[in-house]
């Protein structure tokens, strides 16, 4: 059996985050100011890039204010579990795939589709709009006269 992830690239998932987050460049998450310098790695994982702030003097890194930040896990496997969302596999086969606690694949794809969710842009409307209209009668519970049609006739045999 092939291990995933050992496949998986720790310096290319930081590159590829880089790529998507920034695309013009570098920029402060606090500030948006570009004026950033680098400032070191990551004790724990080495290709991960510390930066720093010009004009607000903060410090951040690759995954700040991301939806990979604040976790033990490493990018690569963050990576992985989304690659097998992707593929619709259970959080019981991902947990096998990543040899992790089924709780713990629980807690990481919640937090990844809740991240996705929150970070979809806004839909914006434009040009014209066509909709119809529909008339839902939610329910007469209790009222079985609200129900027959106006004008029915209801006949009574005696």
């Amino acid at each position: 059996m092939v291990n995933l992830k050992n496949l998986i690239d720790d310096a290319k998932c930081f590159e590829t985050v880089r790529q998507l987050r920034w695309p013009n460049g570098v920029t402060c998450p606090r500030c948006t100011s570009q004026h950033v310098t680098k400032n070191g790695t990551d004790d724990t994982q080495p290709h991960r890039q510390r930066y720093r702030c010009q004009n607000c003097h903060r410090g951040f890194d690759d995954l700040t204010e991301t939806i990979f930040a604040g976790h033990h896990q490493p990018l690569s496997t963050w990576i992985l579990c989304l690659y097998f969302m992707g593929l619709n596999l259970s959080n019981q086969q991902i947990a096998a795939e990543l040899d992790l606690c089924v709780s713990d694949v629980q807690e990481m794809t919640s937090q990844l589709r809740e991240g996705i969710v929150v970070h979809r842009p806004e839909v914006k409307l434009s040009g014209t709009v066509e909709c119809d209209e529909a008339y839902v009668t939610a329910g007469h519970k209790g009222q079985p006269d609200a129900v027959k049609k106006k004008g029915a006739r209801v006949v009574v045999v005696v």
